[in-house]
C-alpha cells in the first residue's frame, strides 16, 4: 500500500519545526492555527468532520488532532480510540468557553472559538481570522530527535503558558460493528492516544528535553506540542504555539516505501 504523501510530507519537515510545511534549515515555520476535533466512532454525524481533519492534515497549514470521547458508548458500540481524559478535555473547553454542555462532532480553534468539526470552510475561516487578529500562533516551538532525545525549543513571549505534548497514532483503520456507524470501515487519523503537561513557560525563551522512547511506543507515531495558557491553573485555555513531530518509526517506514 503506498504511504500516504500528506506523511511523508510531515516528515521531510519535521527537522525545521512545525513539519507539514516545505522550509529551509534554521527558517522555522509556525502553523497558522491548532484544530482539536473531539469525535466518535459512535456518532453519525462524525464520518464527514473525520474527513474534513484529514482534509486539514493534507493542507498541511495547522497541526490537527483527533480527541475520541466515550459518551456515545452507551449507543452499541465502545470507540476503541476513546478514553475519558479525552471527553474531559472537551468539557473543559465547555468550561472555558461558558457553555453548559458538549457535542461531537465539535473543533476547537486555537483554544478559543468552536465549530461544527464537519464545517471545513468554516474552520479554515477561523483559523484565517485568529491568525489576522493575532490570536494565532505568536510564540515560535520546535521540536526535534536528537538520539535518545526530544528537543523541544520556546521562543519568547508575554505571559504564561504550559507546555503540552500530545502523543497521537498517524492512521487507523477501524471496522464498526455496532452502533450508528455500524458496518463502516473508517479512517481515523491523529488520533490522540496520551496527553501530557511537561513544563511551563513564563515569557522567555526555555528548552524541554523528553526521552525520544515516549515516540517509539505502541500507537505513537508523532507527537504535538501546545504552548496553551490556562484559566484558573486547570482549563485548557487558548493556544499560542504549536508543531509536531513524527518517530523514527514513522519515518523507517517512509524510507522503506520511498525505495520501493
Amino acid at each position: 500500500m503506498p504511504f500516504p504523501y500528506h506523511l511523508r510530507r510531515l516528515l521531510l519537515g519535521c527537522a525545521f519545526g512545525f513539519v507539514a510545511l516545505p522550509v529551509a534549515a534554521g527558517d522555522a515555520v509556525s502553523p497558522k492555527g491548532v484544530v482539536e476535533l473531539f469525535t466518535s466512532q459512535g456518532c453519525s454525524s462524525c464520518p464527514p468532520a473525520d474527513a474534513a481533519l484529514k482534509s486539514l492534515i493534507d493542507e498541511g497549514q495547522v497541526v490537527a488532532l483527533a480527541y475520541h470521547v466515550d459518551y456515545w458508548n452507551y449507543l452499541g458500540w465502545a470507540d476503541t480510540l476513546a478514553s475519558k481524559e479525552n471527553t474531559a478535555r472537551q468539557y473543559a473547553y465547555a468550561r472555558m468557553l461558558g457553555r453548559s454542555g458538549v457535542y461531537t462532532p465539535q473543533v476547537i480553534v486555537n483554544g478559543r472559538a468552536h465549530l461544527n468539526g464537519a464545517d471545513l470552510p468554516g474552520i479554515r475561516g477561523k483559523v484565517a481570522v485568529l491568525d489576522k487578529a493575532g490570536r494565532g500562533m505568536t510564540v515560535p516551538v520546535t521540536a526535534t530527535r536528537r538520539g535518545e532525545e526530544i528537543d523541544i525549543r520556546v521562543g519568547a513571549g508575554t505571559g504564561k503558558a504550559n507546555v503540552v505534548v500530545a502523543y497521537f497514532s498517524y492512521q487507523q483503520q477501524v471496522k464498526v460493528e455496532k452502533g450508528e456507524n455500524g458496518g463502516k470501515t473508517i479512517s481515523y487519523l491523529h488520533s490522540v492516544n496520551d496527553l501530557q503537561t511537561i513544563g511551563m513557560w513564563d515569557g522567555k525563551p526555555a528548552s524541554f528535553v523528553l526521552p525520544a522512547t515516549m515516540l517509539d511506543k505502541t500507537r505513537n507515531d508523532g507527537c504535538a506540542v501546545l504552548l496553551q495558557r490556562m484559566k484558573d491553573g486547570e482549563t485548557p485555555g487558548p493556544i499560542i504555539g504549536a508543531t509536531t513531530l513524527a518517530s523514527e518509526t514513522a519515518e523507517s517506514t517512509t524510507a522503506d516505501v520511498g525505495a520501493n
